[in-house]
């Protein structure tokens, strides 16, 4: 008997996770990926979510190309994030997910108490080429682990206040990257196997019907608004992996 209420509410979570993508570039794994892992454990999260990452960051990878920023930041960040996700997919193989989940949680809040007391502070843009492979082998290694890089990856982002357009593209390249690693590695491993190939190929379902809402309200919303829904959104991230730690 298929649990109705468990696919009603996955297909709600990423219907509004394509919204959100949409909208800001980020957020689809936000509802999905902690949902899912509640309610079947952080492996099936993983390999569901994995096709549907793949396709609507290849697709805002795509359309929104003529905004990405220098080659030195961008290269380095994803190519790295491809090493970080071999690295975590190994990790989720073999070791539990939970003190990962809390460390990050909380380094996540301070970085959001941090832009909430000093909202005006940015990082400078040569340091950002500096640390953006190291920033992108801590995402990719946490994507694999987890499924959620964005607690690595959007800080770094956000605090170098990339304009939307610039934000998007990068992150949509950052999380095109991993997706090359980690699908080919969740099969190999038999993570991603049987019906759950099914599964992460119908989830693209609900967050492709998604993203157009999302791209939509898009036009509505202000740099300063931007700004605030990604804390919130990074808000959120933290406190569902606290709660999944605990």
């Amino acid at each position: 008997m298929p649990d109705w209420i468990g696919l009603a509410l996955s297909f709600g979570a990423l219907f509004v996770g394509g919204i959100l993508k949409g909208a800001t570039g980020i957020g689809a794994p936000i509802l999905a990926v902690p949902l899912l892992s509640a309610l079947y454990g952080v492996p099936t999260a993983v390999a569901v979510f994995a096709l549907p990452n793949f396709v609507v960051n290849g697709v805002q990878a795509w359309q929104y190309r003529a905004s990405r920023p220098a080659a030195r930041l961008i290269w380095p960040f994803a190519l790295a994030g491809l090493l970080g996700t071999a690295i975590g997919t190994l990790i989720l193989v073999r070791l539990p997910a939970d003190r990962l989940l809390l460390l990050t949680a909380l380094a996540l809040f301070v970085f959001v108490g941090f832009r909430l007391a000093r909202p005006t502070w940015a990082l400078p843009w040569k340091m950002g080429r500096l640390i953006a492979a190291p920033v992108g082998l801590s995402g990719g290694i946490l994507f694999g682990a987890v499924g959620l890089s964005a607690p690595v990856s959007v800080p770094f982002l956000s605090a170098l206040r990339l304009a939307r357009a610039d934000f998007v593209s990068t992150i949509s390249v950052f999380f095109f990257a991993l997706s090359l690693v980690q699908i080919p590695m969740l099969l190999a491993t038999g993570v991603m196997a049987g019906w759950l190939i099914l599964a992460s190929l119908l989830a693209v379902v609900p967050l492709w019907l998604g993203m157009p809402v999302g791209t939509y309200l898009a036009r509505f919303i202000s740099a300063r608004m931007f700004d605030r829904i990604t804390l919130g959104i990074l808000a959120i991230i933290g406190t569902r992996m606290l709660l999944s730690a605990l």
